[in-house]
């Protein structure tokens, strides 16, 4: 099978054989108003007003953006405003709960008659990427060239991330029934489910889904990081480079999550919108390691507190993998949209830089044949125009380089800030 240059890290996938419970509600939620890589939505609820699961509380007409729903039944207490990753901020709404979970009298079925209204559907279910950086559903779903390949990422890569494998695991059905459904709407006449090779026992299942389904494949990847960025899991499958610039589906190609396409055949069913995610609870400083369905908007430190996180010893909270999660500042930061994990640790080295030895590891380790070491120099001394002849604007922010190198540069975080600089102009 093709490769590119990757690493290969201990899985630590401890909850891999646990089902997934449901955590209990949380007092209150708060909601962001960006939970995808679209702008902020309006709220359209007000301090004082009674809401219900599923019920829209948000909208925008704004480019990419998704229409955002209550998680919990409850009385709105506070429109506040919530410290974006990347430094921004944006409203949040915050919901007492009753405990009741009340669905929305305007919950139904969505009545799907053509491919318009199948995408107006997705849209109106706030479905977004669960595995990655949020990218809308009904948009991705919508390119302009003709698809002839849909790819289903099972990889779950990360380290101690076990939330797809229960997808899997517990719901196969809802996942074989999605990728019918799409592939019937848009006329789609292949579908690859790709799944790293140290999950034999999901491979089994959804090949046994899939046996009669000629459309269908499933395929077993190296185990290996990053398999499951889009760029490399492409190239895995059909040998296809998407070259910079290049959007996949200007291939024949469209990647969806394999937990999003669970959740747009549950949602064609039953109508209930994006409102709950399950969460990887891990880590050494948790004593109940789990896999938990979490409302939207419930803070961190529920989840904590239900897993038996010993709290005081917390040295490293993670939203996400260690490789490509986001380290937390509060225990009150929310599970959002595009949440997978909470890791916990009580032991963790800050590992302190040192200059470059010029060993070259992080090149060799690069899935995209990137230079590392030189984008950081070329970062430093503020070389936009450089930036843009090592084409730091493929780096997908995997953390390979990083992880590797012997002098611990923090050269993933360079990369970052290097396409924030070019963006700046």
């Amino acid at each position: 099978m093709r490769k590119l240059n990757s690493i290969r890290l201990k899985n630590n996938k401890v909850t891999e054989n646990l089902e997934t419970v449901e955590l209990p509600i949380p007092k209150k939620v708060k909601i962001p108003m960006i939970m995808s890589i679209g702008d902020a939505c309006i709220p359209s609820v007000k301090v004082g007003d009674e809401v219900f699961v599923g019920q829209k509380i948000a909208d925008s007409n704004a480019f990419l953006s998704l229409p955002i729903h209550s998680s919990v039944s409850g009385k709105v207490v506070a429109i506040s405003y919530y410290n974006l990753a990347n430094g921004k901020t944006c409203k949040a709404v915050e919901i007492e709960t009753d405990g009741k979970q009340t669905l929305s009298p305007n919950i139904s079925k969505p009545l799907i008659t053509s491919k318009d209204s199948f995408l107006h559907a997705l849209r109106e279910s706030g479905s977004c990427g669960l595995g990655g950086a949020g990218f809308p559903t009904y948009i991705k779903l919508d390119p302009k060239t003709t698809i002839k390949t849909l790819i289903i990422n099972g990889a779950e890569c990360e380290p101690y991330i076990t939330s797809d494998y229960r997808q899997m695991m517990e719901s196969p059905d809802d996942i074989i029934n999605g990728i019918k459904y799409v592939m019937q709407c848009l006329n789609i006449p292949k579908a690859i489910i790709a799944i790293e090779g140290n999950k034999p026992k999901a491979i089994e299942v959804l090949k046994k889904r899939a046996e009669n389904s000629s459309e269908i494949e499933v395929v077993a990847l190296p185990s290996r990081y990053p398999q499951g960025a889009e760029k490399v899991i492409i190239y895995t499958t059909t040998g296809k480079i998407i070259e910079e610039g290049q959007l996949p589906s200007e291939q024949g190609i469209v990647v969806i999550n394999i937990s999003t396409i669970a959740f747009i055949y549950q949602y064609i069913q039953n109508g209930i919108p994006l409102v709950t995610k399950r969460i990887t609870v891990d880590g050494d400083a948790i004593q109940n390691p789990c896999n938990v369905f979490a409302p939207i908007g419930t803070p961190v430190s529920d989840i904590l507190s239900f897993a038996k996180a010993e709290t005081d010893e917390i040295k490293k909270l993670l939203l996400g993998g260690p490789m490509m999660g986001m380290s937390l500042y509060s225990l009150d930061t929310p599970i959002v949209k595009t949440s997978n994990a909470v890791l916990a640790f009580k032991t963790y080295e800050k590992r302190l830089e040192s200059p470059c030895i010029r060993c070259g590891r992080c090149v060799s380790v690069c899935p995209l044949n990137l230079m590392p070491v030189e984008i950081e120099k070329s970062y430093i001394h503020n070389k936009v125009d450089e930036l843009k002849k090592l084409k730091v604007s493929l780096c997908m922010n995997c953390g390979c380089c990083s992880y590797t190198c012997p002098a611990n540069r923090k050269l993933a975080e360079s990369h970052q800030l290097a396409k924030a600089l070019i963006q700046k102009g």
